[in-house]
């Protein structure tokens, strides 16, 4: 007996091998199966799959080549101006980044007085750090729009100056980057609330609202942004009585902020639309009212399911403001251009526009990445 209850308490070596947890085959998950699933699946993929390799790594081996290994990053500056000989001598085979070091100031600042640019550099500093607190969901909270406030009226104080011994600068001298941002953010900033108020008029049941976001809308959808930025700034002014003149700035601004919410109400009524009625008919069972029903049940779930839509609006406005230029505006693009307008500097635009492309690429891509994950969090609950 002694030996039988040995042998059935000995370990079964074969048995827990068998048992224990094996690593699926390389060529079922992982990248090896999705390559072989979608880049090598027959020989017609294989075949495009080899090409575009081929002319993507040689196209990054000749980038690398020109961007850095024969690149030019600074170039003696004389009281005559700067020395680009070594630059022109390359003959395009290599960048001159010198460009962008010389003219960085000019591009990010525009004719804002040099000794000063210390101010908009903060100011851009706040905006970036107000993107990041705003895209905290902990910080979703009432106080978050008194935290607005305050960083918007820091950042006017910071531009304007005139006070706490800041000399006084007119916006005719803003431009470049921190003109991007302050038309761009504040252009959204009201542009999506008023596009809710308006989504919601075009659903109301009283003609006379309905009539007007309906006439709003399809009149500014109707044309391009351009004509409304011309508009504003010739055309507008005729109408104003003598002696009143409202800022090139602000009348663009608002010309953005009227665009871009014409084009946000449609985005946020496909949303309320695509919203099941069982919704609406659950919220008038409690007995809310339309604003309860609105801003608690309503509209979070519609906006919740129109945020790449909503975020790709944001970037393609984000880039719109280069279109100020055409009233005289320096924007971050058009910095940029007239960075390379000085002879010394003329050739080398590929270098500015890099940049400038760079810049927006960092906001741009900052903006679909978080859109992204805020989409995949608050639809988490819907994932079975």
């Amino acid at each position: 007996m002694a030996d039988i209850a040995a042998e059935a308490s000995a370990p079964r070596p074969v048995a827990d091998a068998a048992l224990a947890p094996r690593r699926p085959p390389l060529l079922q998950v992982g990248p090896l199966a999705w390559a072989r699933a979608n880049l090598f699946s027959s020989w017609i993929s294989t075949a495009v799959t080899l090409a575009l390799s081929y002319l993507l790594i040689r196209w990054t081996v000749g980038f690398i080549d020109w961007a850095f290994v024969k690149a030019i990053w600074s170039v003696p500056v004389t009281p005559q101006g700067a020395q680009t000989q070594a630059c022109r001598a390359l003959a395009g085979s290599g960048a001159c980044w010198a460009v962008v070091t010389e003219k960085h100031r000019f591009i990010l600042f525009g004719t804002y007085p040099y000794e000063q640019h210390w101010r908009p550099a903060l100011v851009c500093l706040l905006f970036v750090g107000l993107y990041i607190v705003s895209a905290m969901r902990r910080f979703w909270r009432p106080a978050l729009a008194l935290v607005w406030l305050a960083t918007l009226t820091v950042i006017g104080i910071l531009m304007w100056g005139g006070v706490l011994g800041m000399p006084y600068v007119p916006q005719e001298r803003w431009g470049g980057l921190v003109i991007t941002l302050i038309l761009s953010t504040f252009g959204i900033a009201f542009a999506f609330p008023l596009s809710i108020l308006v989504a919601l008029g075009r659903r109301s049941k009283m003609p006379a609202i309905k009539m007007l976001c309906v006439v709003y809308v399809e009149l500014i959808r109707g044309v391009p942004l351009i004509s409304l930025l011309f508009m504003a700034s010739v055309m507008f002014p005729l109408f104003l009585p003598e002696g009143i003149n409202i800022d090139k700035l602000l009348r663009a601004q608002i010309a953005i902020i009227l665009f871009a919410a014409a084009y946000l109400a449609e985005v946020v009524r496909a949303g309320l639309q695509a919203l099941p009625r069982g919704q609406y008919e659950a919220a008038d069972a409690l007995g809310l009212s339309y604003w309860q029903k609105t801003g608690f049940i309503i509209m979070p779930q519609a906006l919740r399911l129109v945020i790449p839509p909503l975020v790709n609006t944001f970037i393609g406005f984000f880039k719109d403001t280069s279109l100020v230029l055409i009233i005289g505006i320096f924007d971050l693009l058009t910095a940029g251009k007239t960075a390379i307008v000085e002879p010394a500097w003329q050739g080398f635009g590929i270098e500015i526009y890099v940049t400038v492309g760079a810049i927006y690429f960092v906001f741009c891509f900052a903006m679909s990445r978080y859109s992204q994950n805020l989409e995949a969090e608050l639809n988490r609950h819907r994932v079975r």
